[in-house]
């Protein structure tokens, strides 16, 4: 029974699912050893991926890469398209959390009294002497130009009083 070609994917469609793939399997080599080995890959493409990380001559990383994307052509794409989307988010959620980190960091240093009594609104458990401490600290070798030794402190307490919320 002959398909009708109203059925049929168009070529554009299919070059543009098969780049896809392509770049999916690309992503593959630059995730984290522990997310690619939760992935349920077949064996073949994992050691591809594998294979891809230890080349450094750019001919042989190329010619890999096109081996992933022949590879993924052959294999559903959705948990692999899952796990990396997740790595992203996470990633996502990391940098912003760095940020607000970072933010706050640089509003203590520069505005103690202030920032001191709002961060212990938002995180009661925050030791306020402590925080005043270090942002003193920390102003105090920023107008020296030293090394920020104590805005580093500041810097590691606001993590783990953020990791702690």
């Amino acid at each position: 029974m002959p398909i009708d070609d109203s059925e049929r994917p168009s070529k554009s469609a299919l070059k543009r699912d098969a780049q896809e793939r392509q770049d999916l399997g690309e992503a593959l080599i630059d995730l984290p050893d522990a997310v690619l080995d939760e992935l349920p890959l077949p064996e073949a493409l994992r050691d591809a991926v594998h294979d891809a990380r230890r080349f450094t001559n750019r001919g042989a990383q190329l010619r890999q890469r096109q081996y992933i994307g022949k590879l993924m052509r052959k294999i559903n794409v959705a948990p692999i398209r899952a796990a990396i989307d997740t790595q992203h988010r996470r990633q996502r959620i990391e940098a912003r959390r760095f940020h607000r980190i970072e933010m706050w960091r640089d509003r203590l240093i520069s505005e103690p009294g202030i920032a001191v009594s709002e961060l212990q609104v938002e995180l009661p458990h925050a030791d306020g002497e402590r925080l005043r401490i270090l942002a003193a600290e920390a102003a105090d070798e920023l107008r020296r130009g030293v090394t920020p030794r104590a805005s580093r402190a500041l810097f590691a307490y606001l993590r783990e009083l953020f990791s702690l919320q």
